[in-house]
């Protein structure tokens, strides 16, 4: 059973099909992923396992960092997931799992091959921080006509209020402010290659987030 994976962006790029189509896609590195905790309902409240990618420099990390993956850090170094001055990983989340079901065991290591070519996942990242952003940017508003007599407002968001009564500007309105930077998922996006070899996954259209961001992978609950 396929738990999910943590990876992150490389970048797009197009590939062809067999009959010449033309196919967008996510370059995605998935994995290796440390097993590193398993969470029960008994000793946490819940059932999850927690993964790690991307190995980071023993002397970047603290001692309980270092600490939570000393158990299994000499299995990981065998496993060549972990270096020599290695100590923990920059990219830690968990993925809760239905009780009953097999859970791998800590310390074991997750690759891209547990996800099939055609298979569908979601994908969760951080999309790109646009800053502050206007009404037509952030909104897609139309802005104002730029006939005779309308000056330096042709950008502007128009009324956001109403008159005595109820005299104020109601929550939610869609005003100038802070675009991107936030927590965003893809659903359903299908996968048009496993490469096992190279870690990779081809993702059929967009991933949230910039290049080399980090993502999680896991299988669709959307059907």
């Amino acid at each position: 059973m396929a738990v999910g994976l943590l990876g992150c962006k490389v970048g797009m790029t197009q590939i062809y099909d067999a009959a010449g189509a033309e196919i967008p896609v996510t370059v995605v590195k998935a994995g290796p992923c440390a097993l590193l905790q398993v969470k029960t309902v008994e000793a946490d409240g819940y059932e999850a396992v927690q993964l790690g990618f991307a190995p980071k420099p023993r002397r970047l990390c603290s001692q309980s960092e270092v600490g939570h993956v000393a158990k299994v850090s000499d299995a990981l170094i065998g496993a060549k997931v972990l270096g020599e001055g290695d100590g923990s990983f920059r990219f830690v989340r968990e993925f809760k799992v239905a009780a009953g079901e097999p859970k791998p065991a800590v310390g074991d290591v997750l690759t891209v091959s547990q996800f099939e070519q055609g298979a569908f996942v979601d994908i969760t990242g951080v999309s790109k921080g646009r800053g502050f952003a206007g009404v037509m940017k952030r909104h897609n508003f139309g802005g104002v006509c730029a006939s005779h007599g309308v000056k330096k407002v042709h950008r502007s968001g128009g009324s956001t209020g109403q008159s005595t009564d109820p005299g104020k500007v109601f929550k939610g309105t869609k005003m100038p402010g802070r675009m991107g930077g936030k927590r965003s998922t893809v659903r359903r996006q299908k996968l048009v290659a496993v490469d096992a070899e190279r870690n990779l996954l081809l993702v059929r259209g967009a991933v949230p987030g910039f290049s080399g961001g980090y993502v999680t992978i896991r299988p669709t609950n959307c059907y």
